[in-house]
Formats: C-alpha cells, structure tokens, sequence
C-alpha cells in the first residue's frame, strides 16, 4: 500500500471531554481517516456525543492516558497511529502533509508543529521551546499529535501502561527505529492547562517532570507530584 493510500487511525483518549469533541472530529473527518474515541468513563455524556458526532469507533476504558492509547492502538486497522488530545485540532492540509512524510520509508513517525490558541505573548515563547524541544532533542510531546507506523508498535507490543511520559516513550521509540519528522503543518491546542496553574509556572513544571525522565527517576513518584493541582 502506498503512503497515499495508507489508512491513518487517529486515537484520541477522553475524560469529560464533551465540549472539545466537535471540533477535533470535524477537523479529523477525512477520506482514508478511522477516529477511535476512547472514553475513560465520563460522566459529561462524552462517549454519546462521540457516537453522534460519527466517530469511526468509540471505546471504553480505565480512566488512563497510556492504557486508552492502548486500548485505541489494538481496535485500530491503520497502517500508521496518530495520537491527537481531545482539546487539539489539526489545521487544514494537515494529512497530505503526514501522507508527504510517509512517503520516506526512513521515517518511522512524527509530530506537527505545536500552535496554543492565544494571543498571549508567553505562548509564543513555549511554542519556541517546544519547537527546540522537538528539533534538538527529538522529544515533542503528546500535544504535538505523535504519529508512529503500526509495525513499530505491534514489535513492542503496544503503549507500555505507564503513569507519565508515555509521550517521551514514543518519541524514543520513533527514533530508535528511523526518522522523525518533524512536520509544518500545525496542531493547535488549548491553552487551559496552562491557564489554570499559570503559564510560566506549568511550563516550569513540565521541565521538570522532562529532567526527572532523563534521569530516569521513579515514575510513579514523578506522577503524583506531578499532577498535585490542575495538570497538563
């Protein structure tokens, strides 16, 4: 099957998320598309509303980020897996630049460019950051809508059900086996995480939780203190 061709299953974990559905599966509503919508039991009519918005398959699950993932990778029938946040929207263009990427057998995955839907000047400034983050590190995170080809993850045997990173998990997994690329085409997101502990201080946070991953410090720990308070 060719990169033109290529079925992209796009998973995106929710948790009351019923207001934010609308707009990420309108954006997602392409030919060669599948939208898996995995709820980890709302209580807000998300799953519902899923399944009136049409998305391809909707699922339950353990609330979870790294096991709805799971859950979403196993149901899906595409060749490549994207992983989308449920308050992130994909611009338009945004497949035919994925498909263009695909064409390279070298690429193993990827991430689009990361765009806070703000006019604040700070987004600018952590949008800078998660750019030299992605280009000099090789380590997007999950609001950047990682994409990976299927084979990388059945070899694994799935998402690893970890508490926290498991966003860096497949950034490294995609650089352990080919290219990453890093695409023009943006994904905007939601500023709200960073609004309800303040800007500086999440981005602060988030730092880190990345040095603590680095270091290889127990997860678990990391977990807990990390989402004392409204998280990312």
């Amino acid at each position: 099957m060719s990169a033109a061709q290529t079925l992209v299953s796009i998973v995106i974990p929710t948790l009351n998320e019923q207001m934010q559905l609308e707009r990420v599966l309108t954006c997602t509503r392409e030919d060669g598309v599948e939208r898996i919508v995995v709820d980890g039991g709302s209580s807000d009519g998300t799953a519902e509303t899923a399944h009136s918005l049409q998305a391809e398959r909707v699922l339950l699950s353990s609330p979870g980020r790294a096991l709805q993932m799971d859950v979403g990778y196993r149901a899906a029938s595409g060749d490549v897996l994207m992983f989308l946040h449920a308050d992130s929207w994909l611009e338009p263009g945004w497949l035919a630049c994925l498909r263009t990427a695909l064409q390279d057998p070298r690429v193993a995955g990827g991430a689009f460019a990361l765009r806070f839907a703000s006019r604040r000047w700070v987004y600018r400034f952590l949008e800078l950051g998660a750019w030299l983050r992605a280009r000099l590190g090789g380590l997007p995170y999950g609001d950047q809508a990682l994409f990976v080809r299927r084979a990388l993850l059945d070899a694994q045997g799935g998402i690893p059900l970890v508490p926290i990173f498991e966003d860096l998990d497949l950034a490294r997994l995609i650089r352990r086996n080919g290219r990453m690329a890093l695409l023009s085409a943006r994904v905007r997101t939601s500023p709200r995480r960073y609004e309800a502990r303040g800007a500086l201080r999440t981005w602060l946070r988030n730092t880190v939780a990345l040095a603590a991953y680095g270091l290889g410090l127990d997860r678990e720990r990391v977990a807990r203190w990390y989402r004392r308070g409204p998280g990312r």
